[in-house]
């Protein structure tokens, strides 16, 4: 292996108005390593990408690529300097196929057949050679996310990259895909690519990098061997201070049903049926985590319960019925009950973002008495108790007169659970309360829900993330496709058999079918539906 690095960066900064999110950043990536950025949400590790990939322009600084000083104006100087990037939203046309999106912008002259045929050939070579097979005249909008992923990664390889950028590229994929993928990196390593991974899941920075990098508010603060380093120790570089990883909590102490649900059926506004006859119940005391890859209908249940949607079936909180038909779906009427709701998404859901803290705290409790002077809303008091809400939440800063968008994410979604955790509810209803969120918040918002849980309320915890889902829950049940795949307990399960559920697999496979394979076909027979549900 040659002594020069593949990528070196010197002196790199970058500023947008007063905000610096790249501060001097010196960093080398050797060649033929997999080597992982982490850091906290606006730690500038995108920002660092996308001065790299010629989406932004330094404002100081020198790439240097395989030696040679480069300028990177933009993103086809990035390709032309060997340099690809997989994003974690893809950028492929959906009604597209596989040859079509990977011919896209790198055309042969302008006869198109010409296009194909070549990267036909070279499709099939690269499939074989790296394990990215994909049906090349399939239409992207058929291919499962996973698939889609690979095709993003042969478009850069058809471009001839010779380095990989990868942006939180397990984020949508189910564990099997995601094992899949870490393969198809290592081959990629072993034929002499340079990988550079960026991912805020510590797990896979140890499993998969040869190097890592931590950075902290705009600056590389470390880059160790991963070898020689810790989950522990890189959380600590990247807030500054010991972070616990895992969630210090005793055993559950499950009372009576609190939020039983029964054949909860939901269509949506394109009369598609989202959820199909889901059961199951919350206990007092316990933690109910929902486990499932995006999009297979846990949002369509939480707004359903949380009262933005209809469905048919039965809800009863404490014995009693809640009326799913429209007359009093709404949000409003599940406060009046009991339910507290902590959006999946904060922004859209659960704050006004021009409004300030205080404003954001009392939204949908403002009706209550103790808020009310005569006709008029007693604001001094709401703020007063604002504050006392964001110190005990530590919101930082603990300004109620600041706008809700000028905190970070992780303080946002502290005011959203200071607001729905301090009405002291029966059932709260959490949707992905970690995501955005800096791993030292991630500590305190576990700590908040487990408390919760311990004086005797029902929570149902909705989580992407299976680390979380195992450290936070009590149970575990399994979404796919609008159904519930099977309940577990997280000392009697492990991220494989939840991978194979999440997938709709409810078996494990007798014969010698790859894992992936299994979950490639259920998630292919779930598009067909989907589009078969949709054409009527």
């Amino acid at each position: 292996m040659t002594d020069t690095p593949a990528i070196e960066l010197k002196g790199i900064s970058k500023a947008f108005g007063p905000v610096q999110a790249n501060k001097d950043i010196a960093i080398r990536v050797m060649p033929g390593t997999i080597h992982g950025i982490i850091g906290e949400n606006g730690a500038g590790k995108s920002t660092l990408m996308s001065i790299l990939y010629g989406y932004y322009k330094a404002d100081k600084g020198e790439i240097f690529i395989n030696g040679k000083l480069t300028q990177i104006p933009d993103s086809q100087a990035a390709i032309s300097a060997g340099i690809g990037m997989v994003f974690q939203h893809f950028k492929l046309v959906q009604n597209f196929s596989v040859l079509e999106n990977v011919i896209l912008g790198v055309e042969d002259g302008a006869l198109l057949q010409t296009s194909l045929a070549k990267a036909r050939g070279v499709l099939k070579h690269l499939a074989e050679e790296y394990e990215l097979q994909v049906d090349p005249d399939a239409l992207i909008e058929d291919l499962s996310v996973g698939h889609q992923q690979r095709v993003e990664i042969l478009k850069a390889l058809y471009r001839e990259a010779e380095i990989l950028i990868l942006d939180e590229p397990t984020g949508v994929l189910t564990p099997a895909e995601a094992d899949h993928l870490f393969r198809i990196l290592e081959g990629l390593k072993r034929e002499g690519k340079t990988i550079i991974l960026i991912t805020h899941k510590l797990r896979e920075i140890m499993e998969i990098t040869d190097t890592v990098s931590v950075m902290r508010r705009g600056e590389m603060t470390a880059t160790v061997k991963t070898s020689e380093t810790s989950p522990e120790q890189l959380a600590e570089l990247m807030v500054g201070r010991k972070v616990l990883l895992r969630v210090d909590k005793t055993p559950a102490k499950p009372g009576k049903p609190v939020l039983e649900v029964e054949n909860l059926r939901h269509v949506d506004e394109a009369g598609v049926e989202r959820l199909k006859g889901i059961s199951f119940t919350v206990r007092a005391g316990e933690i109910l985590g929902l486990a499932g890859v995006s999009g297979n209908g846990q949002t369509h249940l939480l707004h359903v319960l949380g009262g933005y949607a209809d469905a048919t079936g039965t809800v009863r909180v404490n014995g009693q019925d809640i009326d799913l038909t429209g007359n009093h779906s709404d949000g409003q009427s599940r406060r009046a009950r009991g339910i507290a709701h902590v959006p999946e998404d904060r922004h859209h859901e659960a704050l006004i973002l021009p409004f300030s803290a205080w404003e954001n705290l009392v939204f949908g409790y403002h009706n209550d008495a103790a808020y009310q002077s005569g006709p008029l809303m007693n604001n001094a008091a709401i703020k007063e108790e604002a504050a006392q809400k964001m110190m005990r939440f530590d919101v930082r800063p603990p300004n109620p007169n600041l706008a809700a968008r000028n905190f970070s994410g992780g303080n946002q979604q502290k005011i959203v659970l200071a607001r729905e955790i301090e009405r002291n509810p029966e059932v709260l209803l959490i949707g992905q309360p970690t995501r955005g969120v800096d791993i030292g918040a991630i500590e305190f918002i576990h700590q908040q829900i487990v408390a919760l849980r311990d004086k005797g309320k029902a929570i149902l915890l909705v989580s992407v993330e299976l680390d979380e889902i195992l450290s936070l829950s009590d149970r575990i049940a399994v979404m796919f496709d609008g159904e519930i795949m099977g309940e577990r307990l997280p000392s009697e399960t492990n991220q494989t058999e939840l991978g194979l559920l999440m997938a709709g697999v409810t078996e494990m496979p007798t014969d010698d079918k790859p894992l992936i394979d299994v979950v490639n076909e259920q998630l292919e027979a779930k598009k067909r539906r989907e589009e078969a549900a949709k054409n009527g």
